[in-house]
């Protein structure tokens, strides 16, 4: 396996395709990055060579938060809206859906399964 960023990337998938198992980077960017790098997209991660594999790592190097730091800020990002108090922050506390989805028939899988009305004890 090759490792990119802390991460093993698979061998037998395509490489634009691989490197979008790095925590913050799309096909789009891992496409800018191959295009930087002077690498072919449809090449197999296994083919790649020594120099290669060396060109990707220096341009996903530059890009600005990857994996744990990403991570971590997002992360700090909620943290703060939840302190705040803010509505999202709210939303984000209790566990119910962020971004205006509707409660009353959908987002079970956000609000987790709820007893309905007939399996209640009488």
């Amino acid at each position: 396996m090759a490792r990119i960023a802390g991460i093993d990337i698979p061998r037998d998938k395509r490489v634009v395709i691989s490197l979008t198992y790095i925590y913050g980077i799309g096909k789009p960017t891992a496409q800018q990055v191959l295009k930087d790098a002077g690498v072919s997209e449809d090449i197999r991660v296994k083919d790649l060579t020594e120099d290669q594999l060396n060109n990707i790592r220096q341009e996903v190097s530059k890009i600005r938060l990857i994996e744990g730091e990403l991570r971590r800020e997002v992360q700090m990002n909620v943290r703060r809206l939840m302190d705040i108090g803010s509505y999202r922050g709210i939303r984000h506390r209790r566990g119910l859906p962020v971004r205006g989805q509707n409660t009353r028939n959908n987002a079970h899988t956000v609000r987790g399964r709820r007893a309905s009305a007939s399996r209640r004890k009488k």
